[in-house]
């Protein structure tokens, strides 16, 4: 679950990047989307869900992640109870420090769970599907 909350966060603010460059003015999301309002949704659960699972640590720089995850759910949430929502307003929350500070808190955590050894790569990746390389001659 930590990880696909992890996953869920790293996506969500890369389309909430993508979302802020296309210039869309505030409204009320209807019609087709993409919109904004269900990405931030997710990301919100998902730090709701990390900070609630290290809120109890005795490590604390997960103490440290859960108390930024807090933060930046909290900017989530205040943009959520917002009728309209447009670009700016995504790019300013992009700019957010705290968001910011929950995905560089994220990318370190997720270095250090990172398998290391040999023998550890080889565990992981026996559950990882194998890909088609078309570059790749077949013998």
């Amino acid at each position: 679950m930590l990880e696909e909350d992890i996953e869920t966060i790293e996506s969500g603010y890369e389309f909430l990047l993508a979302y802020a460059a296309q210039g869309r003015p505030a409204a009320v999301e209807t019609g087709p989307g993409p919109h904004a309002r269900p990405t931030i949704k997710n990301m919100a659960d998902a730090m709701a869900g990390i900070a609630e699972q290290f809120s109890e640590s005795n490590d604390s720089f997960e103490k440290v992640i859960a108390n930024d995850c807090f933060n930046a759910g909290a900017a989530l949430e205040f943009i959520l109870r917002q009728d309209k929502v447009g670009s700016e307003m995504v790019d300013n929350l992009n700019a957010s420090i705290h968001l910011r500070a929950v995905l560089t808190d994220l990318f370190l955590f997720s270095e250090v769970i990172k398998p290391t050894t040999a023998e550890e790569l080889a565990e992981s990746s026996a559950s990882v599907v194998e890909t088609f390389d078309a570059a790749k001659k077949k013998d």
